[in-house]
């Protein structure tokens, strides 16, 4: 009885592998299942036949399930060994019969081992092994495979276990690092607000339309508030009622030394005060009122910080009127360039009216000498009794005296005059239109004016619309676009971001203005002249 090493499951061996002496396996082999057999009875495989004479055995089938059987095997075993001995027999003494009966005895013996052998290969890879091999081979394979699969499952978990703590961590350093986002934020709007822009740029930047905060009719009304706001906050120094101070404060024991130190003390601290809110004054600008507030306010805060220990802070009262004066300081300035713009808007009109006037009476006296000439030539048709001529210049007459009406209308009648809207799309593109007004007898004129020097190209025309109340019918215009105005602080400015074909679509809802012609595309000439598009960086 042989034995054979039964692996348990899992272990990484090979069928025919037998433990060493002394062996012990690796600890991260699967342990074995409780009351393992170790070893287990290997079957005894049958010997080869003696060498005695036998009958021959019936052929051999092919199986289905594996290779035919060799031919010279099937040979061998339908060979009587009887044969095999007595081959050569009668051909030398009995000695010799002897010695070649035995050596082909050996061959035959050797021939039939490698017979067995090559059987036992064919009936191995039929699967012709004996049940106990193949059941405990089938279990031996299927316990490693479970055994992978649970290794496999546990690896999984193992992977998804650590996958999950390492998204818990992320998620937990993303928390971290909100917090400490929120935290620099609030940070920095805490230091943002111990911080006060000066910078004009940024000033700029953030300024919208400037409000009156003490709306009154005139620069010289905020002039006199200013004064008397001078006056009043002047005052209250006078009467110690700009900072606020301890009074039983002692300096080595005196009362009167101590009175003395927060008396000067309190000088210096309103005079830095001073110094600050003059300067504030002095360098105002309308956009800059907002900083220029928080920076009075914050050096009023600086001044009761240092002055703790003595109670020190500037009144309520004296700060409030500092403020006012910051307040109407930026309205006088606005207001004087609001009368300003105005002044020379109203200069602008009063050229051109003047130039619309000069022009009203070189026409007028054109006309008037006509006049004159055909009453002088219908005279003399009168005289003559020429009537086809007399009924020309009677028609002409009639004409010139309808002309000479038109000016004298033009001229009594302020709101008469051409609507025009012109683009340059050289200087600011396709989409910004000028919509204006003129009282010109030759409104291109005009134009030709506004594409003077101060502009890199000429404008160009899409409509000129004349009409009994052009400032009505310029005021409907600029209601209309209001909200597309370039430049919403001066409405003087008449550019608009449109484009002709949407004024061209107002014009056309317009009731009482009849549009005779209208240019939807610029011609552009000088710009596309100049490279157009193609200088554009």
């Amino acid at each position: 009885m042989t034995y054979r090493f039964n692996a348990p499951p899992g272990w990484p061996v090979g069928p025919e592998w037998a433990p060493p002496a002394n062996w012990q396996p690796p600890p991260d082999w699967p342990a074995a299942p409780q009351g393992w057999l170790w070893w287990v009875a290997e079957p005894v495989r049958p010997t080869a036949p003696a060498p005695i004479a036998s009958p021959p055995l019936p052929p051999q089938p092919p199986s289905e399930a594996g290779p035919q059987l060799n031919a010279d095997l099937q040979a061998l075993l339908n060979t009587p060994i009887a044969a095999v001995a007595a081959s050569g027999s009668g051909k030398f003494s009995r000695k010799g019969q002897l010695e070649e009966q035995v050596k082909a005895m050996e061959q035959f013996a050797g021939r039939l081992q490698r017979a067995l052998v090559a059987t036992v290969g064919e009936l191995s890879a039929l699967g012709a092994l004996e049940a106990s091999e193949l059941a405990v081979e089938t279990g031996r394979r299927r316990a490693m495979l479970d055994h992978l699969e649970a290794q496999a499952e546990e690896r999984k978990h193992a992977v998804e276990a650590q996958g999950r703590n390492q998204l818990h961590q992320i998620g937990l350093q993303v928390n971290a690092a909100n917090a400490e986002l929120h935290r620099i934020g609030l940070e920095r709007e805490k230091a943002r607000e111990s911080l006060v822009e000066t910078r004009d740029s940024l000033l700029l930047q953030e300024v919208g339309v400037y409000e009156y905060t003490h709306p009154l009719e005139d620069a010289v009304a905020y002039k006199a508030r200013l004064e008397s706001i001078k006056d009043r906050y002047k005052a209250l120094a006078k009467g110690d009622n700009a900072i606020s101070s301890i009074t039983n404060w002692q300096v080595n024991g005196s009362s009167a030394a101590g009175r003395k130190m927060v008396r000067e003390f309190s000088k210096l601290m309103l005079r830095a005060y001073n110094a600050e809110a003059d300067n504030l004054v002095r360098t105002m600008r309308p956009y800059k009122l907002d900083s220029a507030v928080t920076r009075l306010r914050k050096t009023r805060e600086t001044i009761t910080r240092l002055g703790s220990t003595m109670e020190m802070s500037i009144t309520e009262s004296y700060h409030r009127l500092r403020v006012e004066e910051l307040q109407l300081t930026a309205d006088y300035k606005a207001k004087v360039e609001e009368e300003k713009e105005r002044l020379r808007e109203q200069r602008a009109r009063e050229r051109e009216e003047e130039k619309a006037q000069r022009e009203f009476l070189k026409e007028q006296e054109k006309l008037e000498k006509e006049r004159s000439q055909i009453r002088f030539a219908l005279a003399k048709a009168t005289e003559s009794g020429n009537e086809e001529a007399i009924a020309d210049l009677t028609a002409k007459l009639e004409s010139n005296g309808a002309a000479l009406e038109n000016v004298h209308a033009r001229q009594a009648n302020t709101s008469m005059g051409t609507v025009y809207v012109i683009s340059n799309y050289g200087a600011f593109g396709s989409d910004i239109v000028k919509i204006g007004m003129t009282r010109r007898q030759e409104p291109l004129e005009r134009v030709a004016e506004l594409g003077d020097a101060s502009v890199p190209f000429r404008f160009d025309v899409h409509a000129l619309i004349h009409s009994d109340d052009a400032r009505g019918l310029e005021a409907r215009l600029h209601e209309t676009f209001a909200e597309q105005r370039v430049n919403k602080v001066n409405l003087r400015r008449e550019f608009f971001y449109v484009t002709p074909q949407q004024v061209k679509e107002a014009l056309v809802k317009m009731k009482g203005e009849h549009l005779l012609e209208f240019a939807d595309e610029p011609e552009a000439y000088e710009w596309r002249a100049s490279g157009g598009e193609s200088r554009k960086a």
